[in-house]
């Protein structure tokens, strides 16, 4: 997931510099929901509310 992340905001980077507002703002949407899911997941798994071992 984080690759994702990476990969959108490099695509984002590059659409603001062409001038491609639209293009980065959907870019970094994207990053920033991917980037609210991750660390949801990260702190359910820490705090034990989902075991990802058995």
């Amino acid at each position: 997931m984080i690759e994702w992340i990476l990969i959108l905001l490099a695509i984002a980077a590059v659409a603001g510099l062409l001038g491609m507002g639209r293009i980065s703002g959907a870019a970094l949407t994207g990053a920033k929901w991917l980037a609210i899911i991750a660390l949801v997941l990260f702190l359910l798994v820490l705090f034990g509310v989902i075991g990802l071992a058995t």
